[in-house]
């Protein structure tokens, strides 16, 4: 602000004194379209500072000082320092000033030029609403949202928005102000920003709730997420790091066992401590307090945890599966422990309640859970191949087992996937997704018949880019894990190379969500079913377990179903999924899986393919081991004879005088019968041979 500008402003500050003499506590809402409410009916009441000031009742003055298109930079195109709303602002002489800008500045005349600038000039924003009133309290807002529906994300803005994001906890620092996080509020929730930008009336609630709680302290008190309960599983034998929100600055102090830890909760009342590690066993007690409250955790067990996660495959019920009577009857194992979030409606095919869509947009997806011990109460209702691979790890590792379920039948891999990633790594695959050929038809046409109710044209669904890992995933508040188990892929398996970069994507994602780059995800090959695309998604899935490291696979095609999707088989499929694991996660003697394919060579007309984990290979029915193919052109293959030497198998047909590829189990539903002496069954495979 130059000199005449800044002496205007102290005669209107003059001038105004008589008018805000009151007693109240004056709160400065300054911003850009999003505090002045652009776009918002009846502003004047649904603004975030108009709902801010009911929030705070009337012990608060607050007033909007918001200029649409106003940019931080006083060499942007519309600076907000240079404003009559600014100059108000410096009159009302505010004990409080709430301070969002920097939306605008992403726009190509602002940031290229004069980025240099922003941080200086955020700081003279400062030093001058000091100048007015050297106590006033100042909070700077971490930007809100900007959605893919911009029309420059990719151009600029998203970056560009990254960039000044990073600068404002900076900024707080050095001008010893408070920070407020106006971006957590909305970014899960992109219905409630129409254009992409200005939040309508109930983003504007959040964003009010928000600076309330900033300015009052009022958090809500101590809370930990709904996982944490009586009952649970914590991993054992390492350090854990668990935390929840508190009143900011509470003193939080927790124990268990022998253990005694403190911490005090941020000015945004988050708070995380770290355990020392726990004793395999139990029952341990876990107290935490605030000092005017408590929350008691009682029989908590230390052992081993995971994820089980995937489409239907992995909801699949033990009571649905062929070996239910007896497993319902051994179901009895206090030391395993169930926590089983179910979908308070499934993806069936039909329209959910008009009732139901208003909380699928709010992220209301799940049923209240807790955690219950494995008995023939929780385990008919609960995940087959998650029971079977927890109660395999439970006899091998002797210690608890915790299992979380959290798959949703239909779900594709990018619903999964977290909305920052997305947005940065595959940003077409959020445009206009009902529409969108990235997306399998299969999953569009679904979630179009579960909202056919909604008229809301920002109406969501489960199936959505992001949305699960928004609904399921954010909500468990990154509680301690041991590992993934992971059932999913049809829902993708229309495009393999589609799958074959979202998948990369998803275990990069978890990983950061769990702070792990070694995060273990145990995850199950698609099964046999006549389903054309199946054979090449299955060698695809076999190459990503190659690749991404700490990802581990087992094999089910021995026990798919021509036509059915879901074989109800599942007791083996959690068994070889817990072999994976228990040799290499846990490096016990165990064998992982049936044999691997690690090389193939040619010579002589014939294909000599050397395997992992061979021993005793033999035909899983007694027969002549089945549908190995070979080829001299790929692309042209005949069927091979197949015979076993030791740790190798030798192919031929009299047809093929130079082999020079070789595939097995290449068929959608395939009666492949390859297996070790555990009874493992190798995986479909297409490999390239050398030539010797």
């Amino acid at each position: 602000m130059n000199r005449r500008n800044l002496l205007a402003a102290l005669l209107i500050l003059l001038s105004a004194t008589v008018s805000y003499a009151g007693k109240t506590t004056k709160v400065a809402c300054i911003g850009n379209s999003i505090t002045f409410g652009l776009t918002i009916p009846d502003r004047e009441n649904q603004s975030y500072p108009a709902q801010l000031q009911k929030l705070l009742g009337p012990e608060y003055t607050v007033e909007n000082f918001g200029r649409s298109g106003a940019t931080l930079l006083r060499n942007g195109h519309n600076p907000y320092q240079k404003s009559e709303e600014f100059a108000s602002a410096l009159a009302f002489a505010p004990d409080i000033a709430v301070i969002h800008l920097g939306i605008n500045d992403t726009d190509p005349r602002n940031w290229p030029n004069y980025r240099d600038e922003f941080m200086p000039d955020y700081l003279a924003l400062i030093d001058t609403l000091r100048a007015v009133n050297p106590d006033v309290r100042i909070l700077i807002a971490r930007l809100t949202p900007i959605s893919h529906r911009h029309p420059r994300f990719k151009s600029g803005t998203r970056d560009w928005r990254d960039m000044i994001q990073a600068l404002i906890p900076k900024i707080a620092e050095v001008a010893d102000v408070g920070m407020i996080d106006f971006e957590t509020p909305l970014y899960a929730y992109p219905h409630l920003l129409p254009d992409g930008i200005h939040p309508d009336a109930e983003g504007a609630a959040r964003l009010a709730d928000t600076a309330y709680k900033a300015i009052s302290g009022n958090y809500g008190g101590l809370r930990m997420a709904e996982i944490y309960s009586d009952g649970m599983v914590l991993p054992h034998g390492r350090p854990l790091t668990i935390g929840g929100s508190a009143n900011p600055n509470a003193r939080i102090e927790i124990s268990i066992d022998s253990q005694r830890h403190n911490t005090t909760a941020d000015s945004n009342g988050a708070w995380s401590v770290e355990l020392q590690p726990l004793a395999a066993g139990g029952p341990y007690t876990m107290t935490v307090s605030d000092g005017s409250s408590e929350l008691t955790y009682r029989d908590v067990l230390a052992g081993e945890v995971w994820l089980c996660s995937g489409q239907s495959n992995m909801v699949f019920m033990v009571k649905e599966s062929d070996t239910a009577e007896q497993d319902i009857a051994g179901a009895d194992d206090d030391q395993l422990r169930l926590f089983n979030m179910k979908p308070r409606h499934i993806t069936d095919n039909v329209e959910w309640p008009e009732t139901f869509l208003d909380s699928l947009n709010n992220l209301q997806y799940y049923h209240h859970t807790v955690w219950e011990k494995s008995d023939a109460g929780s385990v008919p209702n609960f995940s087959a191949i998650g029971y079977h691979f927890g109660r395999t790890l439970r006899d091998s590792l002797h210690v608890p087992v915790g299992l979380i379920c959290n798959a949703v039948g239909g779900s594709a891999t990018e619903s999964w996937i977290d909305r920052n990633t997305l947005e940065h790594e595959f940003t077409d695959i959020l445009y206009d997704w009902q529409e969108n050929d990235f997306v399998q038809p299969w999953v569009r046409e679904r979630a179009a018949k579960n909202t056919a109710r909604s008229s809301d044209p920002h109406q969501r669904h489960s199936y959505q880019p992001a949305y699960l890992f928004e609904a399921g995933i954010v909500p468990l508040e990154r509680y301690p894990i041991s590992g993934v188990a992971w059932y999913q892929g049809e829902s993708n398996a229309q495009n393999i190379e589609i799958h074959e970069r979202l998948f990369r994507l998803f275990t990069d994602s978890w990983r950061r969500e769990w702070n792990s780059s070694a995060l273990p995800i145990c995850f199950v090959q698609l099964s046999g079913m006549n389903r054309p695309s199946w054979p090449w998604f299955r060698d695809s899935q076999r190459r990503l377990a190659d690749s991404i490291p700490n990802t581990y696979m087992a094999v089910s095609s021995d026990h798919g179903n021509p036509t059915d999707v879901h074989p109800r088989h599942k007791r083996s499929i959690g068994i070889r999924l817990a072999h994976q694991t228990l040799a290499n996660v846990y490096h016990l003697d165990a064998v992982p899986s049936g044999p691997v394919p690690v090389k193939a060579e040619s010579s002589d007309g014939r294909i000599c393919v050397t395997f992992d984990h061979a021993r005793g290979m033999t035909g899983s029915d007694g027969s002549a081991i089945r549908t190995f193919e070979i080829a001299e052109t790929d692309g042209l293959y005949v069927p091979a004879t197949a015979v076993i030497d030791r740790e190798r198998i030798i192919l031929s047909n009299p047809q093929i005088q130079n082999p020079k590829y070789v595939r097995y189990g290449w068929q959608p539903y395939t009666d492949a019968n390859l297996v070790n002496s555990s009874g493992f069954p190798a995986s479909t495979f297409r490999i390239q041979a050398t030539t010797k």
